[in-house]
């Protein structure tokens, strides 16, 4: 049996990268997926690639009247959410002493008003409804500690991991169950841009610390978008019912909470 038949789920940033494997891995699973991304063409190929039951919509996180368009263009095609990933997100990194504004409130409007603002959305959608949900927050083993040259993504991954544990209390009694994933080392094209950071303030060339990093997983490896699927799947699912603001790590052994 298909563990998420006839729900609806919206992920923010799924045109490609982890987003795009979720959106996969649900829709094998039953469910229709909303593929937002603040690339539309992306998205919407994507979207075409997957069937009838994907769709494409163009979404800024970091804009509250983006959020609610694509909110309302779910509506209107599938008529009500059921599960929504909070997905989008980016990376930075620099020393302390060069850290700037512009960089700062680019992390904290994506990675920390995105995720709580889309979720603040959908979670009222699902009230108004009366629907129960599920809502999956993309948090990091960086969250769990700090970097030396991470401290704005290290900070704003804290805070997502915050903003699961704060929703999920509040949320609960609406049987809206808000929890988290914490990734490790994930392979891809982010690691590949995180990879070039380091480079640059590290003196390293390119692809070593990408190669460090790996080696260092217990596992034996960097993860891959696909090692984090099953967890997506689980809590979607009504066997997660019963956990309520929860971050999972899914990290190959890297981080033990």
């Amino acid at each position: 049996m298909k563990r998420l038949k006839n729900k609806v789920a919206l992920i923010t940033g799924s045109a490609r990268g982890i987003g795009s494997h979720f959106a996969k891995a649900f829709i094998n699973e039953g469910a229709k997926v909303a593929i937002c991304d603040i690339n539309k063409k992306e998205a919407t190929s994507f979207a075409k690639s997957l069937g009838s039951n994907a769709i494409a919509i163009e979404m800024d996180v970091t804009n509250q009247n983006s959020i609610d368009h694509a909110i309302n263009e779910v509506e209107k095609k599938f008529q009500h959410i059921d599960i929504l990933i909070n997905n989008a997100a980016v990376f930075s990194a620099a020393p302390i002493s060069e850290i700037t504004h512009e960089e700062y409130n680019h992390v904290f409007n994506v990675n920390v008003f995105g995720t709580l603002f889309t979720m603040q959305a959908v979670a009222n959608h699902m009230i108004a409804a009366n629907r129960a949900g599920k809502i999956i927050n993309m948090a990091s083993q960086a969250g769990r500690r700090g970097e030396p040259l991470v401290a704005t993504y290290c900070a704003s991954k804290a805070a997502v991991i915050s903003l699961t544990q704060s929703a999920g209390l509040n949320l609960i009694k609406h049987n809206i169950n808000v929890n988290a994933i914490s990734p490790g080392v994930v392979d891809g094209e982010h690691w590949d841009g995180v990879d070039k950071l380091f480079a640059k303030y590290e003196n390293k060339k390119i692809g070593q610390k990408k190669q460090e990093v790996g080696s260092l997983v217990p596992f034996g490896r960097m993860g891959k978008p696909e090692d984090l699927v099953g967890m997506a799947v689980f809590l979607a699912s009504s066997e997660a019912d019963y956990i309520v603001a929860q971050t999972y790590n899914v990290d190959g052994g890297q981080w033990m909470n």
